[in-house]
């Protein structure tokens, strides 16, 4: 048997820096950011007022701007949660061909950020629509572009919080046990009366914490709101803040930062809800694999492959054709016809335009770097978190997730309230500079790539370490030699995860931008303010192309990653209830010798929020 006291000892050896570091981090990304946030917002000019607090929160703009935010989350939440589910109820227990692409596309939608997809769908409806006036069908000239206002971003925001509870309630149907299924067909249960009564009541943690993380994805968007509310004065909270900060700059810094602490706190008290939720709902049992599709559906394939299209198209397929349109007619508002595509409106922007390239390299340069200095740091941090930081770990994970939970604009608020004074010691302000940006980034995506990285370390046998350390390997030798090559394909995706959900955010960098450090979430959001249309478009369609990439380059580094760590993995093709035992054998095993998939996709990911 191991010698467990041997074990602890030369894990310990050398490791007293590596949980320093991790401290350091935790302090540095999470703790220092949300303190000066909730100082300023109960304490402004160093000394409690909670009358101010209340006048913040009481105003007459606060509280429509509060109203308006609750009930375009409350009702878009409402859409979402069927659609996903659904989707993942066709998905994951059907035998519908082609499971792996829908998942994918699925997938896809969400990692667009918030803004592009806004600007797909009002560009796809309207009387300027260049898909509707081709087909002649656009409304009448001068007539409301329905896709303004409260419904607008309603459905807007519905179809693009979907795929988050699709990846939620996929993550619950793998964990349904095997067995419950095998024994629900021995009693001669039809595969619907599985699903009815077998499935879905397993599923009720999983759909409630579905809900409740479309609904924070919903509080903390930004983008969609302000594309499509901002023009006809529907504000929510995040884009008031935005629209206060705009106009009086750091002088109202107070009244914002109370605010964002009222979005923020939404927004941990209804993540913490769904992880409680989700943890007292595990069903996996030991010793069991979990559920494949097990539904053949023979005469009713076409009417599934119908709806899981007719999804898809409306999610992502025909908001990214308008967006194309837009960008190939020499101006916004004329048919797409052979006549009128042009290219110009790329050239413009990607040759012509000076801030619209340096958009576009400064958005590599902070969201690439960003990404991969967050996958260097990664690797020692799991290993700390794992081997080292013992009864910690939880609390130290938990800290981990702060700057992710909370919205976009409440973080980029707290890195100017850190920032806006040089630092101590050194005198060196980070405000209005790209390391500001670039921290921001690093604050909020630390957990996104952490994830697979912890989920790869938990597989690692300590054996192989104690044989290197018998030998005389150091901590650093044996981080280099066993822990690297194990965990890199996991470090690298979680990069990549990073850089797509950084390259085109707008909601952090809106408020942290400055003239020459612009990013292209920036620069589309004021081509558009500005009426450019078809370069706006245009740039989307870039932004488009690149997320696709990068989804593709993770893609093809699944099979070396931890199972579940790419959300939109489906069971194999042709996968079913016959195969199901035949495939256990292949399933890596979790601690209690179980699958236990994590999907990346979180909460607040509003992707995009």
């Amino acid at each position: 048997m191991r010698d467990r006291a041997h074990t602890k000892s030369f894990l310990e050896r050398g490791g007293f820096g590596l949980l320093a570091f991790v401290a350091l981090a935790v302090l540095s990304f999470e703790v220092l950011p949300a303190l000066r946030l909730l100082l300023v917002a109960l304490a402004p000019g160093g000394a409690f007022d909670p009358g101010k607090a209340i006048a913040a929160l009481s105003g007459r703009s606060a509280l429509r701007a509060a109203q308006a935010t609750l009930e375009t989350a409350l009702f878009s939440t409402l859409l979402a949660v069927p659609l996903g589910t659904a989707m993942a109820l066709v998905l994951g227990v059907t035998d519908m061909r082609g499971r792996h692409l829908a998942s994918f596309l699925f997938v896809l939608s969400v990692m667009i950020s918030p803004q592009v997809i806004a600007l797909a769908f009002l560009h796809l409806a309207g009387p300027a629509s260049p898909i509707l006036n081709s087909l002649g069908l656009a409304p009448g000239a001068g007539s409301a572009n329905p896709m303004l206002g409260r419904d607008g971003i309603i459905l807007v925001l519905g179809l693009h919080h979907a795929p988050l509870v699709y990846v939620v309630v996929s993550a619950g149907l793998k964990r349904i046990p095997l067995i419950v299924i095998e024994a629900a067909r021995v009693d001669g249960a039809r595969p619907l009366r599985i699903v009815t009564d077998h499935v879905m009541p397993l599923l009720r943690p999983h759909l409630m914490s579905a809900g409740l993380l479309a609904f924070v994805a919903g509080i903390g968007n930004f983008g969609i709101p302000a594309l499509l509310g901002a023009p006809v004065n529907y504000l929510t909270l995040p884009v008031l803040i935005y629209r206060r900060m705009s106009s009086f700059g750091t002088g109202i810094l107070g009244d914002v930062a109370m605010l964002g602490l009222c979005v923020a706190t939404i927004a941990i008290v209804c993540v913490a809800a769904s992880q409680i939720i989700t943890r007292r709902g595990g069903v996996l049992l030991e010793d069991d694999a979990p559920m494949l599709p097990f539904w053949h559906l023979d005469r009713a394939r076409a009417a599934a492959e119908i709806f899981v299209i007719f999804v898809i198209a409306a999610v992502l397929v025909l908001p990214v054709l308008s967006l194309l349109a837009a960008a190939l007619v020499p101006s916004y508002g004329m048919p797409l016809s052979l006549e009128t595509i042009t290219f110009d409106n790329f050239a413009e922007v990607l040759a012509r335009q000076d801030v619209t390239m340096r958009a576009f390299l400064n958005s590599l340069a902070y969201a690439g770097g960003a990404a991969c200095l967050l996958a260097c740091l990664s690797i020692p941090m799991a290993y700390a978190l794992v081997r080292l930081a013992g009864p910690a770990r939880i609390p130290m994970t938990a800290l981990l997730e702060t700057s992710y939970v909370l919205p976009g604009i409440v973080l980029a608020i707290a890195c100017i309230l850190l920032f806006l004074k040089p630092l101590p010691l050194i005198g060196i302000s980070l405000y209005a500079t790209p390391a500001i940006i670039v921290f921001a980034y690093l604050a909020r995506f630390l957990s996104v790539v952490l994830k697979p990285v912890l989920a790869g370390m938990a597989q690692v046998d300590v054996a192989q370490e104690e044989a290197a350390s018998l030998d005389g390997a150091g901590l650093a030798r044996r981080l280099a030699d066993i822990i690297l090559p194990s965990l890199l394909p996991a470090a690298v995706a979680g990069g990549l995860m990073a850089f797509l959900l950084a390259f085109s955010e707008l909601t952090v960098s809106a408020l942290l931008w400055s003239a020459g450090t612009e990013t292209i979430g920036v620069v589309l959001y004021n081509l558009e303010e500005a009426g450019l249309a078809s370069q706006a478009s245009a740039v989307a369609t870039v932004i488009v192309a690149v997320v696709m990439l990068a989804m593709l380059a993770l893609h093809a580094l699944g099979r070396y990653l931890p199972e579940g760590t790419l959300p939109w993995h489906c069971p194999s093709e042709g996968a079913s209830f016959s195969t199901c035992k035949s495939e256990r054998a292949a399933l890596p095993a979790g601690p209690l010798g179980v699958t236990r998939p994590q999907p990346v996709l979180r909460a607040s990911d509003g992707m995009g929020a």
